[in-house]
């Protein structure tokens, strides 16, 4: 990695003071992850004398990710994304007019030059999505969760601009979203809402907090959080003149799923719910299950493996303090995943930087909260009309082992009208696919199968009243 060489100190601050008058704009630039090309691109502003950032990635279609701070000082950038899971360090090359630095995420390390000016790439064919004009009312909409004090983006499609219409709000997956889940080249939320709002059923979908036109601190929230957001929503469509009230629903993704139920139970306004790959069980359970099946590495043992994993979240979810769960965790790791990711000859460079990794994403808020949540329980509670459709082939949410959670709550509860359906081939986002596993998400043409979205409106109209 280059870096700046000067011979003084005032030679340094000079050309701080120089560029800080034009370091405002775009600065893109490639990196490298094995053979895989990624385009990032920074937009970055200063206002009274503070700098912020924004970043969009263009090669998986991700835009208006909202890094914590931005600090531009004696030529070197600093762009903390502690929030979002991500940083990037570089200097200032003068000869090239260029930042040269690192970007990290999670426990991945990529050299990433940018320089001034945007990029364009190509777009993957993505045959779904609607193209402007739409046949049918959209408006950019805004409101507040007024207990957090933050402002919600979002669009509110409606099947005609004169009328009263059913509403679902979307709620998306972990990690931040955008108001169409754009992941992995695919905009799921943007082809859902437009078949609904054609089956006249109008859409509510909202950026997360600090994602995207939205105000907040993502980093800081927790699924009860977000519950929050999803209350201030309901509350919102409460006050349109074009909404039916009566029939204001929920439609959840992933954790949109365990968080539907939660934010239904403390009001009364939810008419119906749809849960999209959600899962029935506790989020302990989940974490052990996943640390097996999503494990990008071998293990001689596994019973010692999951004896291990459960030990750490034991850990995360004790009543110690921030400090003592970290060093304790970060002990746990050197002893239990050191020696394994040692015997497979990993560097001890990478190896410190996927602990550290470990350990700081699982002090979070999010994940103490979640590893504690089991959302069966507010499954339990619902006595609304509940759709649960999971794909066959989900590697990240096992249909079976979850769905039989979801229909043992409901059974439990005594709701007298769900309908719970495993549907063959699809994957956790509900594309055909072969495997099922996510990195073949980018390459499937399709966003969304159709035999979803019909099973989904359908169901919808049928529990309109």
């Amino acid at each position: 990695m280059k870096t700046i060489i000067s011979i003084t100190l005032l030679f340094i601050l000079s050309i701080a003071s120089a560029f800080s008058q034009d370091l405002s704009g775009d600065w893109s630039g490639k990196a490298k992850r094995g053979e895989k090309e990624i385009t990032f691109i920074f937009n970055i502003k200063q206002e009274d004398g503070k700098y912020s950032a924004i970043m969009n990635v263009p090669t998986f279609r991700v835009s208006g990710i909202k890094p914590t701070a931005t600090t531009f000082t004696n030529g070197k950038l600093i762009i903390d994304g502690s929030n979002v899971g991500m940083s990037y360090i570089a200097n200032f090359n003068s000869e090239l007019q260029q930042f040269e630095g690192n970007y990290k995420e999670g426990g991945i390390e990529m050299e990433l030059n940018l320089k001034k000016g945007s990029v364009e790439i190509a777009d993957q064919r993505r045959p779904q999505e609607p193209v402007k004009p739409y046949p049918y009312y959209e408006e950019e909409v805004v409101f507040k969760n007024n207990e957090a004090n933050i402002t919600l983006a979002g669009t509110l499609t409606l099947p005609n601009k004169n009328g009263i219409f059913p509403v679902a709000i979307l709620i998306s997956g972990s990690g931040p979203q955008d108001r169409d889940e754009t992941f992995m080249g695919h905009k799921p939320f943007l082809v859902l809402a437009d078949h609904l709002t054609k089956q006249g059923i109008g859409v509510l979908r909202f950026d997360d907090r600090g994602q995207g036109a939205s105000t907040g601190d993502f980093g800081s929230a927790t699924t009860e959080d977000f519950s929050k957001d999803v209350l201030s929503a309901i509350a919102y469509l409460k006050t349109r003149k074009d909404v039916d009230k009566k029939n204001i629903g929920l439609i959840g993704h992933s954790e949109g799923g365990i968080i539907a139920p939660l934010a239904a139970n403390n009001t009364n306004d939810v008419a119906f719910m749809v849960l999209l790959a959600s899962t029935g069980i506790s989020g302990t359970e989940l974490s052990v299950i996943q640390s097996k099946t999503l494990r990008q590495f071998p293990v001689k043992d596994e019973k010692a493996y999951e004896e291990n994993s459960r030990k750490a979240i034991a850990i995360v979810t004790s009543d110690k303090s921030e400090e003592e769960i970290k060093t304790e965790l970060t002990e746990h790791y050197n002893n239990f995943l050191r020696p394994i990711l040692s015997g497979l000859n990993v560097p001890d460079k990478n190896i410190n930087a996927f602990i550290n990794n470990q350990v700081n994403t699982s002090i979070k808020p999010w994940s103490r909260y979640f590893l504690q949540y089991n959302p069966a329980d507010e499954i339990e509670k619902l006595q609304i009309p509940v759709l649960s459709l999971n794909g066959s082939k989900d590697t990240q949410v096992n249909a079976k082992i979850n769905q039989n959670g979801i229909r043992q709550a409901l059974i439990k509860g005594g709701n007298k009208d769900y309908k719970i359906l495993e549907l063959e081939n699809l994957n956790h986002f509900f594309q055909e696919c072969d495997t099922g596993k996510m990195d073949e998400y980018r390459k499937i043409e399709q966003t969304f199968s159709p035999i979803a979205l019909k099973e989904i409106s359908k169901w919808v109209l049928e529990h309109i009243n």
